[in-house]
């Protein structure tokens, strides 16, 4: 009781009905009202719809991001779960905490992570998900798989190159905004040439020799052959810890130095992008709807 009269003190009206509605928000979208989140200690924890949300925000995308881009990853991050939940309907967790779905931060790790600004921050996540309650991309009458990233190359990718799977709303888009916002868009990655060899476990002499031999349609490296050894690209970016496929390799005597463009597997909606795009004026559906072709926003 203590708290609630706390910010009815301290907070603008706006801000204390979205405390007030967080505890009453019905999720008539999932029988239980709850997703099965597994921890990274293991543990199973069912969290309310939109509280998960908000707890995927925080783990997603910076607290400084504009307004509207964070209501386009509230969208993004609501159609993946629902999608994610299909999947996993018959299994004894919908998601996990991490990457491999989406980074999810509970309250009790925010309190302790903002502290004294725990309560501007965590308003902010609750306005982006609440003016999208309920909010989630259709295609064809299905869920759309809202794949995201943090930062293109200048375009994003087409499914199929990524995935191997074409994907008809998640196609090559043009994403220029990224480069005048994002700290990743141009990264170098050195290395000594015994140390370039020993990660991909190939024979070096002095020189190393580079073919690429296949490219996605924005450039990224789909398939290299280093030497005489064949890597898939995103078999190189993970031995060599690359942030993208969109790499060259240059070498200087026994130095080795990789330019990337980009952060990320490059389909669906690159989150710099969208912050790039709600700093020039676009509104998050329209974020969302051109990093998702074609699809349509509906309400639960």
């Amino acid at each position: 009781m203590f708290f609630v009269t706390f910010i009815i003190i301290i907070i603008p009206c706006l801000i204390v009905n979205i405390f007030i509605r967080d505890d009453e928000i019905k999720f008539i979208y999932h029988k239980n009202m709850l997703i099965r989140v597994k921890r990274s200690n293991g543990n199973i924890d069912e969290v309310p719809f939109e509280q998960y949300i908000v707890g995927v925000l925080a783990g997603e995308m910076p607290i400084d991001f504009d307004i509207e881009a964070l209501k386009a990853q509230a969208v993004a991050s609501r159609s993946y779960v629902m999608k994610q939940m299909a999947y996993n309907k018959n299994n004894d967790y919908d998601v996990v905490d991490t990457l491999e779905n989406q980074v999810y931060l509970d309250n009790s790790y925010l309190k302790e992570a903002w502290k004294e600004t725990y309560i501007e921050n965590i308003n902010k996540l609750k306005t982006a998900v609440l003016e999208t309650e309920g909010e989630y991309l259709e295609y064809n009458g299905d869920v759309v798989e809202a794949f995201f990233f943090s930062t293109s190359s200048g375009k994003t990718e087409n499914s199929e190159d990524v995935f191997d799977k074409k994907i008809a709303y998640l196609r090559s888009v043009n994403s220029n905004w990224d480069e005048a916002v994002s700290p990743v868009y141009n990264t170098r990655n050195y290395y000594t040439l015994t140390d370039f060899c020993n990660k991909l476990s190939i024979m070096c002499s002095n020189k190393i020799k580079l073919n690429v031999l296949k490219t996605t349609s924005t450039g990224s490296v789909k398939q290299i052959k280093i030497n005489d050894k064949t890597f898939s690209g995103e078999q190189v970016r993970s031995l060599l810890n690359l942030r993208s496929t969109f790499f060259s390799i240059s070498q200087n005597g026994s130095n080795i130095t990789i330019s990337t463009k980009g952060y990320g597997h490059g389909v669906g909606m690159s989150q710099y992008g969208a912050l790039g795009m709600a700093l020039n004026g676009y509104k998050y559906d329209e974020i969302l709807k051109h990093y998702y072709q074609d699809v349509e926003i509906k309400k639960i």
